[in-house]
């Protein structure tokens, strides 16, 4: 029976899905009698798309209803979801059985990320799966691996740049390889995360190779222009993401003799998705990839996928339509597939891809530059005033919560949040920006500058977790007080991103304490970019120096990193009352600390996190009427502390804190 709206008129687009759906299932029937799919998996698939179609459909009919071919492109995107789930193997079946049945189960305590690039950790796919014994010893659930698929040759964006969806970069192994690992991964209860790099192709990808050789079909699934009169309308209103690359958003192309669209560097071009022919080849890579044996897929920008004249064309109302439309298409054919949304832009527009109906979980790159901002200033009134009204996120969603990435830091607060506290925006990511770049008077950073603009003063930050922290000043300096002072605040930034509420993601090197690798200025590749500073290759002699030292009973200082961050992820997963997202900021009464509350089906954890390398006090009661309790036990040292006496938290310490 179709839908009415208010007015009690005939609802247009829910008789247009029924009729479409209906005139589709012949269709649909022959394609399950050419498949060897028993009744009961049939039936599981006709469900879900009993329960997902109508909106799918109104989310493509927007997007593509006026199109003359939006019938034929809406019934190759129904059978290529059949044939997604036709392809799915057994295994992969059983755990999307699992994960429909339990949705809430990325939201456990339990779920420990890290992030590798193939290469650099262990050489090719082969050999990293040799290392899955390393990976749970470490504690992780989660491994997320940088983008492996076949890229074009010399610069690619660090494997941004794709050539080839279907094949694995020939240095790194192959499709098969990567289903190997994915089972080894998941025998081991590590789920797989990978890239689905959609905005943009390579120009050596099949499409553009068929666009340069003069094919108007797949000339359409880019942007193309004969001269500047419209690329200079839309600059107008465009920022440049790597304006020491290059100017501008487009590039010329004397082959076609056309003006490409290209956000990002000349040799990524952008799809467009105005077209559903791009939609839906994309949406058959994206099967292909998940089927390969993924669990979670981080889309990556997310913000630039949609066009519009006279826009930033960033977080355009199409490009939410577009994720959820892929995220409805997952629901239909790879039911157990999560979506991890990569959106470094303002606060308020990062949460809108934030959803059960679009990205489940999403980095959160604001928490993680406050978390340096604090630990330069001393002080957590903006990371507080910031947490009071953005941590909060839908049901059945989660953040991801990480201190370093692949990626640089951009200083992505709200320029209000700081004016709120009576802080000068542009004033205070130019002080960020001295100071870890080690140029402010009193810095213990080492940081590179990354996409310095010297027109507009913005810049973001590029290195290793620990040479931020102060660990590679302390050791060329080969200060004592200095190299404690860098792990305790290593130790701070991680007790925060392991208990503050979401998923936490290692960037691994940062279980080692590893330091900017300065030799990449030296490959042509790779110089032009100063992220690959703080992507160091992986040094397994360290293991050794593991096993050494713990069986002497001494330890150097990579091996005191690795065995604390081990020990506080073993905690954590012991910690009920981290599960989940929910978090309550407590009034401290002290610039210097950040206080929250953890709470999970009765369990109770309170943290408090000293950002200054000074002895701070807070008042002991604050902590029995947040907490309800009159005696504390820090998980973290054992130590016990009554609520009777003021609470002391020496240079940069954590606790957390439990009733006992």
């Amino acid at each position: 029976m179709t839908g009415l709206n208010n007015n009690g008129a005939l609802d247009e687009i829910s008789f247009k899905a029924d009729l479409t759906l209906q005139r589709l299932r012949p269709r649909l029937e022959e394609h399950w009698r050419r498949t060897s799919m028993d009744e009961a998996d049939r039936r599981s698939f006709d469900n879900r798309l009993a329960e997902h179609w109508p909106l799918l459909f109104k989310l493509l009919y927007r997007l593509y209803g006026d199109r003359y071919d939006f019938f034929y492109h809406i019934e190759r995107v129904l059978l290529t979801a059949a044939g997604a789930w036709a392809d799915r193997s057994d295994r992969l079946r059983e755990t999307d059985l699992h994960r429909v049945n339990d949705p809430s189960w990325f939201l456990s305590e339990g779920v420990v990320g890290g992030a590798i690039y193939v290469d650099l950790f262990s050489e090719n796919l082969g050999r990293l799966r040799e290392q899955v014994p390393y990976f749970k010893s470490l504690g992780l659930t989660y491994l997320h691996l940088m983008p492996l698929f076949a890229v074009r040759p010399g610069d690619n964006d660090g494997g941004y740049a794709i050539s080839n969806y279907r094949s694995v970069d020939p240095r790194l192994g192959t499709i098969d390889d990567l289903r190997l690992l994915a089972e080894e991964l998941h025998a081991n209860g590590i789920s797989l995360v990978l890239d689905f790099v959609f905005n943009h192709t390579a120009d050596d990808h099949e499409w553009a190779q068929l666009a340069q050789a003069g094919s108007r079909e797949h000339q359409e699934f880019y942007y193309l222009f004969p001269d500047r009169t419209e690329p200079d309308r839309y600059e107008q209103s465009l920022r440049e993401v790597f304006p020491t690359v290059r100017r501008g958003n487009f590039t010329w192309h004397d082959g076609m003799q056309q003006w490409v669209w290209t956000t990002f560097n000349n040799f990524q071009w952008d799809l467009n998705y105005s077209n559903p022919a791009v939609f839906r080849a994309m949406l058959e890579e994206m099967f292909f990839i998940a089927n390969t044996g993924v669990d979670i897929l981080r889309l990556d920008a997310v913000a630039f996928i949609w066009k519009r004249l006279g826009t930033n064309c960033e977080n355009q109302p199409e490009a939410h339509m577009l994720i959820q439309a892929f995220n409805r298409l997952a629901r239909i054919a790879t039911p157990g597939l999560l979506f991890k949304s990569e959106a470094i832009v303002h606060p308020d527009e990062v949460v809108r891809y934030i959803s059960p109906k679009e990205c489940q979980i999403s980095y959160n790159p604001t928490l993680m530059a406050l978390l340096w901002e604090s630990l330069a200033t001393r002080r957590v009134r903006l990371l507080r005033q910031t947490l009071s009204h953005r941590h909060k996120l839908p049901e059945q969603t989660s953040w991801v919560n990480y201190l370093r990435c692949h990626d640089d830091i951009g200083w992505t607060f709200d320029d209000a949040d700081a004016a709120a506290i009576g802080v000068n925006a542009y004033d205070h990511r130019r002080f960020l920006n001295d100071f870890y770049t080690g140029q402010f008077p009193g810095s213990f950073a080492r940081g590179v500058p990354f996409q310095e603009n010297p027109q507009t003063g913005d810049m973001r930050i590029s290195g290793t977790m620990a040479s931020l922290a102060g660990l590679e000043q302390a050791i060329d300096e080969d200060d004592e007080e200095k190299k404690e002072l860098a792990l305790k605040r290593m130790l701070l930034l991680h007790g925060v991103t392991l208990s503050i509420g979401g998923i936490p993601l290692l960037y691994l090197g940062e279980e080692w304490g590893m330091l900017n690798d300065y030799e990449f200025a030296n490959d042509p590749a790779k110089a032009g970019d100063t992220r690959w500073i703080h992507r160091p290759k992986m040094q397994w002699e360290f293991l050794d120096e593991l096993d050494d030292h713990i069986a002497s009973g001494n330890g150097s200082i990579r091996t005191r990193i690795f065995t604390t961050m081990q020990r506080m992820i073993k905690l954590r997963k012991e910690s009920p009352a981290l599960s989940g997202q929910a978090m309550d900021l407590i009034g401290t009464s002290n610039d210097h600390v950040l206080g929250y509350v953890r709470r999970f089906e009765g369990h109770r954890l309170v943290v408090l996190a000293n950002f200054s390398e000074e002895e701070q006090v807070i008042d002991g009661n604050k902590l029995r009427t947040a907490a309800i309790g009159r005696f504390f036990q820090d998980e973290i040292s054992g130590a016990t502390y009554p609520t009777s006496d003021p609470m002391r938290l020496g240079a940069y310490q954590i606790l957390w804190l439990k009733s006992v």
